[in-house]
């Protein structure tokens, strides 16, 4: 099997914030890439997934039987890597262990395959209540582990409702090699990192996966804990991270560009990002901007969906965990005041009433989770009308006259 990448050197990247957010469906060539080991080009026809532990029968299903034997499933899902934004984390906060991601590490698609609650009905389980499916790829070693693996609960997996989907095709068509082709686990809500993609096993267990990944990673620990040491004694002391919290980005006009203001329709400055519900709460609602730290907030325009799409039946629950793509024009005399000091925030707000505020930013060791506000800062705008009058008024050896 050919192995693309390395344990060594994996494939991490985001896109630019600018292309994230130009649709709503994130393109596949788009979305971000998170791995810890190489990339593993799997024969489809050929490839099966193992579902074994507390079921009546240990089985092997075929990409081809999960696609034909069973209702296919939609969900429109946001996949966000848990340590998205870490950047903004390790340099507004402090220092923090792991890659630098900047605002990107996210993604919003079509996701469609078989749900997993339908999969395991039919198998038949012998244990009921407080159980958990651990999700595993035995395809390549990882950096910390000879392989990759996460679960949730039992309960969640088993609810319809939550969507929790056996993904064999992305944005409408089969699963790239890169987002893990051809079979992933899609978990509607939950942090991308239990999204286990080239899955081929399923257990059902009475505990949680015992992966790395899963017991020493991907956990928010508290403040005091800040070293390598501290977490090792530590890790087992606290729940592994599911649900994300509500968060929002600036993803245009970006921290240091130079602005003119003839360039400006009106004179007002376009500001656009993305913004994310809490868990299962969504879908966004409402997302403002504040260009005085906070004191006053302005409410910006929600493109997709829409404020209409979202009035139409069936709607909370088509995009409950779905991204919003917003757009903030900011009047004239604003944009006019911008100087180097000045800070441009975002906030959201989902149907739960769940919105990003100061007190719930906290620093934590591995740097996820962090949902601060959207920042943009350091913006030069350059009056070109106000230059040239300027300049024309200049006296000869004495400078520009008031």
């Amino acid at each position: 099997m050919l192995l693309e990448y390395s344990v060594e050197k994996p494939l991490n990247r985001e896109p630019p914030l600018k292309d994230l957010v130009q649709t709503f469906t994130t393109k596949t060539t788009t979305a971000y890439d998170r791995n810890h080991g190489p990339l593993p080009h799997i024969n489809g026809d050929t490839h099966v997934v193992r579902i074994d532990g507390l079921v009546k029968n240990t089985v092997n299903l075929s990409m081809s039987q999960l696609r034909n034997d069973f209702t296919q499933h939609e969900v429109i899902a946001a996949l966000q890597c848990a340590g998205n934004r870490r950047h903004t984390m390790r340099t507004e906060l402090k220092e923090v262990d792991g890659i630098d991601w900047n605002d990107g590490a996210v993604c919003n698609c079509t996701w469609s395959g078989p749900l997993l609650c339908d999969v395991l009905s039919r198998i038949g389980l012998i244990i009921e209540g407080d159980a958990h499916v651990a999700f595993s790829c035995h395809m390549t070693d990882c950096q910390e582990d000879r392989y990759y693996g996460s679960s949730i609960s039992l309960a969640r997996c088993m609810d319809p409702e939550m969507k929790v989907i056996l993904a064999l095709n992305m944005n409408g068509a089969p699963l790239t090699i890169n987002h893990g082709f051809p079979l992933r686990i899609v978990i509607p809500g939950i942090a991308g990192a239990r999204w286990t993609k080239w899955l081929d096993r399923i257990t059902i267990q009475e505990e949680e996966s015992s992966n790395f990944y899963m017991q020493k990673d991907y956990k928010i620990l508290p403040p005091e804990i800040d070293t390598h040491k501290k977490a090792g004694d530590y890790w087992h002391k606290v729940k592994p991270l599911q649900k994300m919290p509500i968060n929002s980005a600036i993803c245009y006009p970006a921290t240091g560009d130079t602005i003119s203001l003839d360039k400006l329709a009106n004179g007002e400055l376009e500001i656009a990002g993305y913004a994310l519900p809490q868990g299962d709460e969504g879908p966004v609602i409402k997302v403002e901007i504040s260009t005085d730290q906070g004191k006053t907030w302005d409410e910006s325009k929600i493109l997709h969906p829409s404020l209409e799409e979202l009035r139409k039946p069936g709607a909370t629950e088509k995009y409950k965990w779905a991204w919003s793509i917003w757009q903030h024009k900011l009047p004239a005399e604003k944009t006019k005041k911008i100087d180097k000091s000045t800070k441009i925030w975002s906030r959201a707000t989902d149907k739960a009433g769940n919105v990003q505020k100061v007190e719930d930013i906290k620093w934590n060791f591995r740097g996820v989770g962090y949902n601060g506000f959207g920042e943009i800062k350091n913006l030069t705008i350059i009056d070109t009308d106000e230059l040239s009058r300027k300049a024309g008024s200049m006296k000869l050896g004495n400078g520009y006259e008031k």
